[in-house]
């Protein structure tokens, strides 16, 4: 592995560590609520602030905290389909990016010849294609970041508007089962 690739991945581990260690003092703490309370939005800004947030490698655990302390004190469905269109938003940035280039470094690699020739012609087969849209809306549905399951579900060329109403239900679907478990904890 070359140097700049080293360095960039021990980066991006320092940054969600980061990210985790964060998360934890911001629910220990106790100052996740006052905070999310100082926004002066209520439920319905915080919901959608932390859903956006909810998308991203680097902010996905505090968004998880602040998802689980809004559910404490309004409804996990309310909190879910609020922050689910915060988190459509952001998975939306990422879907514009990355649709293209994912699959042009993807088909850049598989154009050579052998074995990835031979994986090439699987990859462009319909079931792949709805493979790689199960496996990317269960990644964006799990607490896991949405990086690699919006660029999984631009891998398989989803329309716009159906990768929409996916990264919605699926974010609702992750946002209120997080929701759900705060209140149980």
């Amino acid at each position: 592995m070359n140097k700049r690739l080293t360095w960039n991945l021990e980066m991006d581990a320092l940054l969600i560590g980061v990210s985790v260690v964060v998360a934890v003092a911001l629910v220990w703490s106790g100052v996740l609520p006052t905070f999310l309370a100082s926004l002066g939005g209520g439920e319905l800004l915080s919901s959608f602030i932390a859903g956006l947030f909810f998308t991203s490698v680097f902010t996905t655990a505090p968004a998880i905290a602040a998802l689980g302390e809004i559910a404490q004190v309004y409804p996990p469905v309310f909190v879910a389909g609020i922050g689910a269109l915060g988190a459509v938003l952001g998975d939306l940035v990422i879907f514009r990016f990355m649709r293209d280039r994912f699959g042009d470094h993807l088909n850049a690699l598989l154009r050579a010849e052998g074995l990835l020739k031979r994986t090439h012609t699987l990859l462009h087969r319909k079931f792949f294609r709805y493979f790689t849209f199960l496996v990317g809306g269960l990644i964006i549905a799990s607490p896991l970041p949405d990086e690699l399951g919006v660029s999984l579900l631009g891998f398989s060329k989803a329309r716009t508007s159906f990768f929409l109403l996916t990264s919605y239900t699926f974010n609702f679907i992750g946002i209120f089962l997080i929701g759900t478990a705060a209140r149980l904890l």
